[in-house]
């Protein structure tokens, strides 16, 4: 068993909407987090003042296929994945270079938005989250280690957390975030579902 309480020190944070972001990012910045992230999100930290790592430089591959492969990675879900407490998947991370991701803010694809304005099929399509959901699903997997926030939704939450206790959380704090992530990526495949 791993022990209860974990300290943030790495978010990959990779959102569609980054609105309500700015409060989250202060904290975890004055908290000395580090920041991963891809595209327009990462120029949104930095442009509020924050350093932010691109998620090409840890993977040393260029975001491909339009924006379709961005982080799809074993860097990235190497770190996501990884058991803290477990020697093998430690020395793999060693032996190849994954760093720790403790936190994984994600904010979808809006699908359903999409669908409802009455966009054509292709633009529907390219709204399918790939791989948002798999980062979800990833740190939710791992909530032993890991933090999942799965939606804007989850933003307040996370700020409560933080504001209370600085960046760390204990493994209920991180079951009820994974449990909410499932239910995020259970909704927006449903919806993908009905759809088709």
């Amino acid at each position: 068993m791993t022990t209860d309480k974990k300290q943030i020190k790495t978010a990959l944070i990779s959102v569609f909407h980054k609105d309500g972001l700015e409060e989250i990012l202060a904290r975890l910045h004055g908290d000395g987090v580090k920041f991963l992230s891809t595209g327009g999100t990462q120029a949104f930290i930095e442009s509020l003042g924050y350093p932010c790592t691109k998620v090409e430089e840890l993977t040393s591959y260029p975001s491909i296929l339009g924006g379709r492969v961005k982080t799809l990675h074993p860097k990235v879900f190497g770190g996501i994945l990884a058991r803290r407490d477990n020697e093998g998947d430690h020395s793999q991370m060693e032996q190849y270079d994954i760093p720790e991701i403790d936190l994984v803010v994600v904010d979808l694809y809006p699908f359903e938005q999409t669908v409802a304005s009455g966009a054509s099929e292709q633009d529907i399509i390219e709204k399918i989250d790939i791989g948002g959901i798999s980062l979800i699903r990833a740190a939710a997997k791992n909530f032993q280690d890991v933090v999942i926030v799965p939606s804007k939704a989850e933003y307040p939450l996370l700020l409560d957390i933080l504001n209370a206790q600085g960046a760390s959380t204990t493994l209920e704090q991180r079951r009820q975030l994974a449990k909410r992530a499932f239910g995020v990526s259970s909704h927006y495949d449903s919806a993908i579902h009905a759809w088709f």
